[in-house]
C-alpha cells in the first residue's frame, strides 16, 4: 500500500513538473522539499520486545523476590491459622512429612518425641507436616491427626495444616526444601517421614529417608 502511494506521488510529481512553467518549477520544488515525510523521526514504530533480556534493576527485583531461607514463608497450622517460620529463627529445625496409618509410624513418632524431649530447651524444634499422597496413610482430619499424635506419641511439637510434598499441588515450603536438597533418585518426596534439616539461619543443611531413625541424627543435631 505504501509503495503504491510512493508510486502514484512520482507519477504525479511528474506530470506536474511536465506542464509546469519555469516559474512554477521553482515553486513547486520548494514545496515538495518543505514537505512533512510520510513517517515522522519522532513516531517510530517500536520494536518487539518479545524475548528482550530484563534489564539489571528487573533482575534484581526477581532476585530478591526469591525465598532466600524458610524463614521467608509463612504456613498454616492444624487450627488454620498462619505462622510465620521467621518466628523459629535461631533454632535448629528437623522438618518431617508424617502419616498415621504408615508402617514407619510407629517407630519415627517415637523417636521423633525423644529427640524433642531431650533438645526443646536447647534449640531445637520439630515441625511436622501431615502428608496424605503416600498410600492415603494421612486420611484423617487436621483434629484427628493432631490429637493422635499427642496422644499416642506425647507430640510436644507443632503439627501443621496437612499439606501435599509433591506435584504442582505441593506447599511452597516443601518446594524450597526439595530445591534446597534433592534426594539420592531426584526432588521428589519418596514416602512419609522424610527429613530435613534446617541450621540456625534457615538453610537447608541436610535430607534423610524416610527409613532413617531420627535418634539416628542426634549427634549431627548436637553438632549445632
Amino acid at each position: 500500500m505504501l509503495r503504491s502511494s510512493f508510486r502514484l506521488l512520482y507519477i504525479t510529481r511528474t506530470n506536474l513538473l511536465v506542464r509546469a512553467s519555469p516559474s512554477s518549477l521553482s515553486r513547486l520544488s520548494s514545496k515538495f522539499s518543505s514537505a512533512k515525510p510520510l513517517v515522522s523521526s519522532h513516531h517510530q514504530i517500536p520494536l518487539s520486545t518479545t524475548g528482550a533480556k530484563l534489564s539489571r534493576s528487573e533482575h534484581s527485583m526477581a532476585a530478591s523476590s526469591e525465598p532466600k531461607s524458610i524463614y521467608d514463608f509463612t504456613v498454616k497450622d492444624a487450627k488454620g491459622n498462619d505462622v510465620d517460620l521467621s518466628t523459629y529463627k535461631g533454632k535448629v529445625l528437623l522438618i518431617v512429612n508424617v502419616a498415621s496409618q504408615c508402617g514407619l509410624t510407629n517407630s519415627n513418632y517415637t523417636e521423633l518425641a525423644q529427640l524433642y524431649q531431650k533438645y526443646k530447651d536447647h534449640g531445637f524444634e520439630i515441625l511436622a507436616f501431615p502428608c496424605n499422597q503416600f498410600g492415603n496413610q494421612e486420611p484423617g482430619s487436621n483434629e484427628e491427626i493432631v490429637q493422635f499424635a499427642c496422644t499416642r506419641f506425647k507430640a510436644e511439637y507443632p503439627i501443621f495444616d496437612k499439606v501435599d510434598v509433591n506435584g504442582d499441588s505441593a506447599a511452597p515450603i516443601y518446594k524450597f526444601l526439595k530445591s534446597s536438597k534433592g534426594g539420592v533418585f531426584g526432588d521428589g518426596i519418596k514416602w512419609n517421614f522424610a527429613k530435613f534439616l534446617v541450621d540456625k539461619d534457615g538453610n537447608v543443611v541436610d535430607r534423610y529417608a524416610p527409613t532413617t531413625s531420627p535418634l539416628s541424627i542426634e549427634v549431627i543435631v548436637e553438632s549445632f
